[in-house]
C-alpha cells in the first residue's frame, strides 16, 4: 500500500457536547453545559448484567460462566468479573454498532463484524475509551470496538496475572482474549503504553490479526520513551508517588491536593483519582474511605518496560499487509525526536515497497491526552480509517 506524505488534520475547536466526545469534568471550561440527551434512557446496572430501557440492547454471554456484558452504542455498559470464573482473562466492554448481529456463540460459518480494539495507557483503564467508542458506534453501526482493562489496570487488577509485566506479556493477554472471543480484529487502536501493545501484537501473532490489519499508535514511538519537560508530568515519578501513598484513603479530594503538593497538574491528579472505588459502604456507621483499584507495582513494572521496549523492527520491516499509523500530539513536542520522525518517514518509502504500509498524522491543538484534549479532530483522523475499511470489505462482498 502506497505510503501517503505527512499531513496535518486541522481541527478547529468549535463547539460541541462534552459528554459525547468523552472530554472529563475538570476540562470543562465555566460556560460549558453538559446536555443531557441520554438521560431520558435511565438504565439499571447489576452486577456482571446489563439491563436497560434500550429494547436494541443484546446480551453477549461470555465463557465459560455466560455472563452478559453485552450492549449497543448509547448504553451504558457495566461488567464486573467474577474472578473465580474469568480466571486468567482480562475485563473488557464491547461496544457494538446498531446493525452488528453477532456474538461468540453463534455457527463458526457466520463471519464476525469488522473489530476494532482500543487499547488505553498507563495508570488509565477501558473507560478512558467509553465515550469515543459510542461515537464510532454511532457513525460506524456495522463496526463493534472491543474496550479492554489491560493487566494490572481496572476491574482486570483484580485477576492475577503472572509476571514479567511487560509490553509483549499485555499484548499477549489481549490475543487470548480475542482468541476467546473468536474475533478477527481489523484496526488496532493504543494511546501512549498501548501504542506500544498494539505493535507487539503484530509483531508476536500470524493470527488471530487478520490481513490487512491497521494500527494506531497514539503519541508514541516505537523506541526511546522521553520524560516530560519543564512543565509537563513525569510518569515515572508519579506511579512513585502514589506507591507512597496508603492503600485507602478518606477521599478522592486528598489524593488530588497530596499530588498538587507534589508539583503534579491538577488535571493529572484528577485523573488518578478516578482510579480510586468507595471501599466502605455508602451510609455506613464507618468513616467513608477509598482503595485504587490498579496494582501498583505491577503498573511500575510495565512502565520500565515500556520505556526499554524497542519496536522499531516491526515498523522498519512491516509484514505484508499491515499498515501502522503514528498520531503525533501537537503540544506533546517532548515525546518525540528529530530521528524518530526520520525513522518514521524512511519506513514509509519502505514499507511501500514491501507491500506494507506506514504513515504519520499530525493532531493539532492537542496534547498527549488525544482523546480529551481534540476528540473532534482524532475522530476525523481515525474515522478514515473505518471509511476505508468498508469499502475494502464492499468490494471483497
Amino acid at each position: 500500500m502506497a505510503a501517503a506524505a505527512a499531513r496535518v488534520l486541522s481541527a478547529e475547536p468549535r463547539r460541541r457536547d462534552p459528554v459525547a466526545v468523552g472530554v472529563p469534568p475538570w476540562r470543562l471550561s465555566p460556560g460549558s453545559r453538559v446536555r443531557a440527551a441520554s438521560r431520558a434512557r435511565q438504565e439499571n446496572v447489576r452486577r456482571g448484567q446489563l439491563i436497560s430501557t434500550n429494547i436494541k440492547s443484546r446480551p453477549l454471554l461470555c465463557p465459560p460462566c455466560r455472563c452478559a456484558q453485552m450492549a449497543l452504542a448509547n448504553t451504558k455498559i457495566a461488567y464486573q468479573p467474577d474472578v473465580q470464573k474469568h480466571s486468567g482473562v482480562l475485563a473488557y466492554e464491547l461496544v457494538q454498532g446498531s446493525l452488528v448481529q453477532w456474538n461468540s456463540f453463534m455457527d463458526k460459518s457466520v463471519p464476525d463484524p469488522p473489530t476494532a480494539v482500543l487499547l488505553h495507557g498507563i495508570l488509565g483503564s477501558r473507560k478512558n475509551w467509553g465515550s469515543f467508542a459510542k461515537r464510532l458506534a454511532q457513525e460506524f453501526p456495522m463496526w463493534q470496538f472491543l474496550l479492554v482493562d489491560l493487566r494490572c489496570h481496572g476491574d482486570s487488577a483484580s485477576i492475577k496475572k503472572r509476571g514479567p509485566h511487560t509490553v509483549a506479556s499485555t499484548a499477549l493477554d489481549v490475543l487470548k482474549l480475542i482468541v476467546q472471543l473468536r474475533l478477527t480484529p481489523r484496526v488496532l487502536v493504543g494511546h501512549s503504553f498501548g501504542g506500544k501493545v498494539a505493535l507487539s501484537m503484530v509483531e508476536q501473532a500470524a493470527k488471530p490479526l487478520a490481513r490487512p490489519v491497521r494500527v494506531w499508535v497514539l503519541d508514541a514511538t516505537p523506541g526511546k520513551v522521553r520524560a516530560g519537560g519543564d512543565g509537563e508530568d513525569h510518569p515515572a515519578e508519579l506511579i512513585e508517588s502514589l506507591r507512597r501513598m496508603p492503600m485507602q484513603v478518606s477521599s478522592k479530594q486528598e489524593v488530588v491536593d497530596a499530588l498538587v503538593k507534589e508539583q503534579f497538574s491538577v488535571d493529572v491528579a484528577r485523573w488518578v483519582a478516578t482510579n480510586l472505588r468507595r471501599s466502605s459502604p455508602l451510609g455506613s456507621l464507618s468513616s467513608s474511605s477509598f482503595s485504587w483499584i490498579f496494582d501498583l507495582n505491577g503498573i511500575s513494572d510495565m512502565y520500565k518496560s515500556y520505556e526499554e521496549t524497542n519496536l522499531w523492527g516491526i515498523v522498519e520491516n512491516v509484514p505484508r499487509g499491515v499498515h501502522i499509523n503514528f498520531l503525533k500530539a501537537e503540544r506533546s513536542l517532548h515525546r518525540w525526536a528529530l530521528d524518530d520522525l526520520q525513522r518514521i518517514h524512511t519506513a514509509e518509502e519502505l514499507a511501500a515497497d514491501e507491500g506494507g504500509g506506514v504513515e504519520m498524522h499530525v493532531l493539532e491543538d492537542a496534547g498527549h491526552w488525544v482523546h480529551a484534549d481534540n476528540p473532534d479532530g482524532l475522530f476525523r483522523i481515525l474515522s478514515s480509517t473505518f471509511r476505508i475499511e468498508a469499502t475494502i470489505r464492499g468490494m471483497q462482498n
